[in-house]
């Protein structure tokens, strides 16, 4: 993998998810991506833009960052943190205000210079109990 396509893994969180740049999403997302996320198979711009509605529907103040990247091959696996304000409606659940802090990690693969397939896991889990201010499993391991 050249570096300029490692860039294109960096410029995808920076514009998409950082900037909000919805557009950004058909430059560099191929037209049958599949994207692998909790279950759930989205192919192409198209099926990635209603996640990206709900998330920046339900989420203000969004910012990724990356933490680490690998590239192996035409893969880019990258570990982010994800850090926004719960503002909106967008999942179904009114908004808290609660700042928000989720890890996650998502593998990319390249063909042709654009995003042809991808992976995500992500702490959803994490991300409900932030907002709904449920105990987590560090609260359990730290009573122990």
């Amino acid at each position: 993998m050249k570096e300029s396509e490692r860039d294109l893994g960096r410029r995808w969180f920076e514009l998409v998810w950082n900037q909000g740049k919805r557009e950004a999403i058909a430059e560099m997302l191929s037209p049958n991506a599949l994207i692998h996320d909790a279950g759930v198979e989205t192919r192409g711009a198209d099926g990635f833009y209603a996640f990206f509605d709900r998330m920046i529907a339900t989420f203000s103040e969004v910012h990724v960052s990356i933490e680490d990247s690998i590239v192996e091959g035409d893969r880019l696996c990258v570990r982010w943190l994800f850090t926004a304000k719960h503002t909106g409606n967008g999942m179904g659940m009114n908004p808290t205000g609660k700042s928000v802090r989720v890890t996650g990690i998502s593998i990319l693969r390249v063909a042709d210079g654009m995003l042809a397939e991808g992976w995500q896991n992500w702490d959803m889990l994490g991300l409900l109990q932030q907002i709904q201010g449920t105990p987590n499993a560090s609260t359990y391991i730290a009573a122990r």
